[in-house]
Formats: C-alpha cells, structure tokens, sequence
C-alpha cells in the first residue's frame, strides 16, 4: 500500500497565474532538489538548512536557469505529510512548471498520484482518515457553512466525538471479555446496570450523528428547495428572481414548465439547490403529466418546499392547493410563499395571516415579479436548517462513508440495548459491541482496509 519514493506535483490550480508551487516529499527530497536549486548564498544547501527555512536562488537545468524561486523546507516529523518536504514557488508560466516538475522527475522523484500527499499524512500518523476526508471537503468547499464544518473536521472535532465512543465501549467489553474467562465461576465483573446507561447514552449519540446526515449532506451539496404550485402562480418567475438570471421560460400561457428545471446558488454563504417543477393541474397533457409526477417525487427529495400561490386567485383554491401540499408534506419545511402581492386582493391576503400554520410551517408575502420582500423569504429558508446558528460544538456528518458507517453502528449497539433488556450472554453482548466498535474504528482509520483507503484518496485532486 505504501510505496516509500519520494514524490512531487503541482499543488496549485492548472492553468497560468501569478505565482505555482510545485511540492515534493519523501527521503530525498532535499537531496533530489538541491541538485537543481541554486542559492543565492553561496554554498548553501537545502539538506543542510534547518527546518523551516526559506531559501532564494534559481533551478536550473544544462541550458541554465529556467527561473527564481523560493524554496520552504519542512523536516520529518514536522511537515504535512510527516517527511521532508520542499515546496517550489515559481513564476506561474505553465512552461516553468512544468519544467522544474520534469527535472524533479529526472533527478529522481516520481509523479504523485491524486491525494497522495494527504495519504501520507494517514499513514504517517499526522492526521486520522476523517481528518484527511475533512481536508478534500475544505478544498471543495464553496460556501461559510460547509467551509465552518470541514474545517473543523480537520482539526479533528468529529474524531474526538468518535473516540470518545469507542473509549467508553472498549472499557465494558474488557470486562465483559474478561467475565467469559472465568465463565465456569459465575462472576460478573461488568455492572450491566451501568453499562445499560452508558450504551443508552452512546446509543443517543450515535443516532444524533446519523440524524445530523441531513442537514450535513444538504450543507455540503446545497439545501434542496423544490418550488411547487399550481400553473402560473409564479414559480418560474420566482426563480429567475432568486438566481438573479433568466433560467426558465416565463409565460402566461399554462403549462409552460413541464420538466425540473435544476440550479445552486449561493445565497450570504449558503448554497440553495433550486428545483423549479411543473405546476400541479389535472390535464390530459401526457408530457405535462410527467413533469407532475416529478414535481411530487421532488417534494419528497426537499428540504424547504416553497408552495407558491397566487393572491389574485380565489381563497377557496388557494386553501384547496395549501391542504392538498400539506399532505404531501413529512419531514421538510413548508414555507407558503403569497406570490403578486401588488395586485393581490386585501381581504385574501388577511386571511392568509390569519391562517393557523404548523410548526414547520412559514408564510411568506412577495411579489416575484416586482422582487419585494425576497430578503425576507431567504432569511426564512435560512432559519429552517439554522445553520447559521451553527455553534463550534456541534458535529455534523456529511460524509456519505461515515454515514454509512455510524447506522451500522447505531444497529450493531440497538442489539446491545436488547441483549441487555432480554438479557443475553456476554459473549454475545461482547460480540456485537465489537462489531460496533469496528464501524466507529472504520471512520477514522483504526480499522481500514486498503481498498477504502484507495477510494477515499483516488477523488482527490493531484498535489494534495
């Protein structure tokens, strides 16, 4: 799984720009650049500088100097990767780059692949596999939220929550294990009223992880909003207002979108993913009865469904419309948006206020169209999710493999709670706390098999 060479890549985005830098990492790293780099200070070598240091001077091949650099040195342990590493700053010409990554190559040093850099830092000790999952969702990061969680963990907040489990779990099943020793003398050295507690509150734990998933997941790859109604109340209209672009057809004609139209915007550091769907009619149109049909399996798929209605309309069809998408309604959140407020009918615009709402139920005035009061209705969505409200204790998964992971978890110690309640024998109570303990040790890397580790790393991007 480990190959010792040493490696080098181009750790800055592709393409021309003011400054690259051009990394490389392993044994000979010092020993490799310093027969291309040449200090200002003369007579001084990179293999013998002390860590930390920056150095001046040029690379340069037989034909001479290709350009001037800087070189930062970084010694074992104390590096990113745990190895000696050097980074090249170079001028940001594609030729010079790839220049100098050519003569590292020629001199001894081998092309990186994808996240082998990060891989490294694994392997040597510097960071647990969560951590390192946590750096690719810090570089892919586009928004404040999903930035605020992947950076905190990196610095190890989710591991600290993982192992603080699996410490409290290794305890009990030592002396649960230790019981099946002296099984012939009947001792019980594992308090099973204490440990009923304590897998009660692990149990606890582990299924608001799970849980957290949701709101993570919707971080991470945008808060999927659905926007629903009825034909021409202004969905399309609504959209184009909140990209700020002019995505879909707006027509007074019915029917005009007859198909999920899809796009993600970042809206003050959340990322919204807009889902604009077929009104909801009875029609013979069979193509329009297609789009229907996605528009309900998308209100499913949301998070925030934004029921928009048209003021102008009579009461009656839009209470009909708000209990017909109530009912459709599980876990998301409803926001009922009055669309064409500025030429809506008083008397039903007063209803709609005094309509009774759930408690995850909003109501909204706008006019999409005029674009007023649509701070008002993204302040909404915000509130939905909190996550703005976000504090730094908070853990939140949004790993699909660390998902995946903790529900295993979460059966393996439900069969604890039920073992304990029946009760079960200790090798059996024993054996689904290890099993447990496995899926906890799988997150951050206590127990991973190579081919994980080859997936994980695989998606990152080369010189990371």
């Amino acid at each position: 799984m480990y190959d010792p060479s040493t490696i080098c890549a181009i750790s800055t985005p592709p393409g021309t720009g003011g400054i690259a830098i051009i990394r490389c990492s392993g044994d000979k790293s010092f020993e490799i650049t310093d027969t291309i780099f040449s200090s200002y200070t003369k007579g001084k070598r990179i293999s013998t500088q002390p860590a930390n240091t920056l150095m001046v001077g040029t690379i340069s091949d037989e034909s001479g100097v290709i350009d001037e650099v800087v070189v930062s040195v970084f010694k074992s342990p104390h590096s990113f990767t745990g190895e000696d590493i050097v980074e090249i700053s170079c001028h940001g010409s594609v030729f010079i780059q790839q220049s100098i990554l050519q003569l590292l190559i020629l001199k001894g040093a081998r092309m990186a692949m994808p996240g082998e850099f990060t891989q490294r830092a694994f392997l040597n000790g510097k960071m647990d596999l969560s951590q390192a999952e946590a750096v690719a969702d810090l570089i892919a990061s586009t928004t404040s939220a999903s930035h605020k969680i992947a950076l905190k963990q990196m610095r190890g907040g989710f591991s600290d929550e993982i192992r603080n489990l699996r410490e409290q779990l290794v305890k009990f099943t030592a002396l649960i294990e230790l019981e099946l020793d002296f099984s012939e003398e009947d001792v019980e050295f594992a308090d099973r009223t204490s440990l009923k507690k304590l897998v009660n509150e692990i149990e606890s734990l582990i299924r608001k992880l799970v849980e957290s998933f949701r709101l993570g997941n919707a971080i991470k790859n945008g808060i999927p909003v659905v926007i629903a109604g009825e034909t021409n109340v202004g969905k399309s209209t609504l959209l184009n207002a909140l990209l700020n672009e002019e995505k879909a057809i707006v027509s007074d004609i019915h029917g005009t979108t007859r198909d999920v139209i899809e796009d993600v915007v970042n809206i003050h550091g959340t990322a919204f993913r807009f889902f604009d769907t077929a009104g909801i009619r009875e029609t013979q149109d069979a193509i329009e009865n297609l789009g229907i049909e996605r528009t309900f399996d998308k209100l499913r798929l949301a998070e925030i469904i934004l029921l928009v209605v048209d003021v102008t309309n009579p009461l009656r069809l839009i209470f009909e419309r708000i209990h017909k998408i109530r009912e459709k309604v599980e876990n998301q959140h409803l926001i009922i948006v009055a669309n064409k407020t500025d030429n809506g009918d008083q008397d039903t615009m007063r209803a709609l206020k005094e309509m009774e709402l759930g408690s995850n139920e909003d109501l909204v005035f706008i006019s999409a169209k005029g674009r007023t009061n649509l701070d008002e209705l993204i302040s909404c969505m915000q509130a939905t999710l909190s996550i703005n409200q976000l504090g730094n204790e908070d853990v939140i998964v949004t790993n699909l493999r660390h998902y995946e992971a903790l529900t295993q978890a979460h059966s393996a110690i439900k069969r604890v709670q039920e073992g304990l309640d029946i009760p079960i024998s200790g090798d059996l109570l024993a054996q689904d706390i290890r099993e447990c303990l496995h899926y906890l040790g799988s997150i951050v890397g206590d127990v991973t098999e190579d081919e994980v580790l080859g997936y994980i790393f695989k998606n990152f991007c080369i010189g990371k």
